[in-house]
């Protein structure tokens, strides 16, 4: 098939160091290349891949400081995309609903993978006014706000099944990672590994959108003997912090709508401690690969007992649904169906028949 890829331009595919949308992007699209599809990445300039590489800007858009309208470039990407919109069999997006208005009469196949959360009052008339768009969820969770938008699917994101190796959770500490605001709660980290008698190691972005949060609410809590800020970190560090961690925390208070950094957790064999709220209970198994938990108080007693949990256990469940490869295959059943449902049931073979025929000459 050829298939084009539309990533959000804030972060580079895959990004330098923190950017959930665009990692997703860039195992999928390099998936698809080994699977013998001809892929076009629309995406930030600096990204890499294997894929063409079809971008309005230079490089990514957040750690650009000349930028102060990053919307601008984004409405360039669409039209981009609509000027090569004839070549490709399926579209797929993953910039929110800013195409809607230009491909919701475009007679190809196009799909939309929503990252993001879905609560939001305003999204409630953009998918009335689109209700024919094909959306895909990253959990069952995640589409309850929006229960009228055209759900085709819900894909789990996954991980490159050689990314991160299985660590021993030989370190001192507890672990966690992401982006310091309040929803991702680190002051309910800070305190859980306090009360515990842990080591906390945090390592997190802090966006400008939280500086005041983190100014007035975060700072002064790590003067704590217990807690060492680490800041951001990339892909290289990532997978040794969180493999010799005994665990991770995942406090949450909002609808997670996944979760990556459970998942590379457990890749890296190290269970989960998050509390129940989003896409947690569809992607830890309680007493499996971590602990599900409603209060500080019920994560305390769950790192108490984190011993019980097999790494090896945590480490399978991930192979068995979590991988790039799980993930990919998915979404390949969607765009077969949408294949069929335009040209009908022998559309998708014929084309990667043809594709393949055209690789061998």
């Amino acid at each position: 098939m050829k298939i084009a890829q539309i990533a959000p331009l804030y972060e580079s595919v895959p990004p330098k160091l923190y950017g959930g949308t665009e990692r997703v992007v860039s195992y999928l699209t390099e998936e698809l290349v080994n699977h013998g599809h001809d892929v076009t990445l629309f995406a930030a300039g600096d990204s890499e891949t294997r894929a063409k590489l079809v971008s309005p800007v230079g490089s990514a858009l957040r750690l650009d400081p000349s930028v102060t309208d990053p919307i601008a470039f984004h409405i360039i990407q669409m039209q981009d995309v609509a000027d090569l919109a004839g070549e490709f069999d399926v579209l797929h997006f993953h910039t929110d609903y800013f195409h809607f208005p230009f491909t919701s009469t475009l007679p190809k196949p196009v799909l939309t993978t929503l990252h993001g959360r879905l609560d939001l009052p305003e999204l409630q008339h953009i998918y009335r006014r689109f209700n024919r768009q094909n959306v895909v969820s990253i959990s069952n969770h995640q589409r309850l706000p929006l229960p009228n938008a055209h759900w085709l699917d819900t894909v789990y994101h996954g991980l490159p099944g050689q990314l991160y190796k299985p660590g021993r959770g030989d370190g001192d500490y507890v672990a966690f990672i992401g982006r310091i605001s309040r929803e991702k709660r680190p002051d309910r980290a800070i305190e859980i590994a306090g009360r515990a008698g842990m080591k906390l190691k945090i390592a997190a972005k802090i966006d400008k959108a939280d500086r005041q949060y983190y100014e007035s609410t975060i700072r002064p809590l790590l003067q704590q003997p217990h807690v060492e800020f680490i800041g951001e970190i990339g892909e290289d560090l990532k997978g040794p912090f969180l493999g010799r961690a005994k665990a991770l925390l995942f406090p949450i208070d909002w609808p997670e709508p996944f979760g990556m950094v459970m998942i590379e957790a457990m890749a890296c064999g190290t269970p989960v401690i998050a509390f129940r709220n989003g896409s947690v209970p569809e992607v830890l198994q309680d007493g499996v690969n971590g602990f599900i938990v409603d209060s500080v108080e019920e994560a305390v007693a769950a790192l108490d007992r984190i011993d019980l949990i097999d790494r090896r256990e945590v480490r399978r469940c991930f192979e068995e649904r979590f991988t790039a490869g799980v993930m990919t295959a998915n979404y390949e059943r969607i765009y077969a169906r949408l294949l069929a449902k335009q040209h009908g049931p022998d559309a998708s073979r014929s084309l990667n028949s043809t594709f393949s025929a055209e690789n061998a000459a």
